[in-house]
């Protein structure tokens, strides 16, 4: 197809599929479910296998995977030449299968782990198990040709983040100007929120200081420090105490935070404000898609919102897997700020 028969094609396939995905207010009915069996029975339309419940919750999360990767890979084919942040969007899965790879062969397992497979669009010859030097060869990270430590594991995981970052940020700022102002906005504002999640995350859990934080970080560049698009507002929290909420009160996203109550003992909660990043960047990935139809941003958003509704899929699987109940499940969801669809 010539490029605007592709776009007309694809826009209208993407708003369709859309309409019948599990985000906005009909996610209330994804996080309702009671049971496994009816999760799988939801999303596929047909019964569930008779395995235990472990592996129904795995197989419900790489099914839904494979069906959400499928549905993309189906869409920008449409195109003769898609554009570079198509497949770098796609790689996401590549570097996280990588990780997976890795690890199993540090654990001396025989058969290769499951892997998203984003067909054609893929940076690793996965035929080569379980030589990790052919897996990467002639790929950006054909670097990673030897299995590492544990601790250099983690340090090679988190060189792999901030490569992905860099090759997403790249394939954003090779679009064309129009296109470039917008996906600049969207993954811009999905970075800069996990940054701020990451700084968090490691404060409270790890109590990590600011040094070693700030090296785990993505920048769009590093030289330009607090005013950097990705890593700004990242480092502008970097040295508030978690524990005293007067540190937080005054920050840009306060309403972000978990209640705090006058001569209570409080500590900024990672998971209550992932969940309010979260609702944020899903509402701006849906105005974007019906506010940019027929652009390649259509379709960046489409991902994006796609991907969040995996995401949903995955911590109900796992819920319903550990045993919580429906109520608290949709509690988690916390639907009332989420009906923007």
């Amino acid at each position: 197809m010539d490029t605007s028969a592709a776009f007309a094609y694809t826009n209208a396939k993407a708003g369709g599929i859309l309409s019948k995905s599990f985000v906005g207010t009909r996610a209330e009915k994804l996080f309702s479910v009671k049971s496994l069996r009816e999760l799988y029975s939801l999303l596929f339309s047909s019964d569930a296998p008779h395995i235990p419940e472990a592996m129904l919750a795995k197989e419900i999360e790489v099914q839904a995977e494979k069906s959400f990767i499928d549905s993309f890979v189906k869409l920008i084919k449409n195109f003769s030449s898609p554009s570079p942040i198509f497949s770098a969007l796609l790689h996401f899965y590549d570097y996280d299968n990588l990780k997976e790879i890795v690890a199993a062969l540090s654990l001396g397992e025989r058969e290769m782990p499951k892997i998203a497979d984003v067909h054609e669009f893929s940076l690793l010859n996965y035929k080569a198990w379980p030589n990790l030097k052919k897996i990467t060869a002639d790929s950006p990270v054909s670097w990673y040709n030897e299995i590492p430590e544990i601790e250099g594991q983690q340090n090679a995981d988190s060189r792999l983040d901030s490569q992905y970052i860099e090759e997403l940020w790249n394939a954003v700022e090779s679009l064309p100007a129009s296109e470039r102002v917008l996906a600049k906005r969207l993954i811009g504002a999905e970075i800069s929120s996990r940054n701020m999640l990451w700084v968090i995350r490691l404060k409270v859990y790890y109590k990590m200081d600011s040094d070693k934080i700030r090296a785990q970080l993505a920048f769009a560049n590093k030289k330009a420090k607090k005013s950097d698009v990705l890593a700004g507002e990242a480092l502008s929290i970097i040295e508030k105490d978690v524990g005293n909420f007067g540190d937080w009160k005054n920050w840009k996203y306060a309403d972000h935070l978990n209640p705090h109550e006058e001569g209570v003992i409080w500590e900024i909660d990672p998971v209550w404000v992932e969940r309010a990043f979260r609702r944020d960047f899903v509402r701006m990935a849906i105005r974007s898609f019906h506010k940019n139809p027929m652009s390649v941003m259509s379709l960046v958003s489409w991902f994006k919102i796609k991907q969040n509704e995996l995401d949903s899929i995955r911590t109900v699987a796992e819920g319903l897997r550990l045993g919580e109940t429906s109520k608290k499940l949709m509690a988690v969801a916390e639907f009332s700020d989420e009906n923007n669809n």
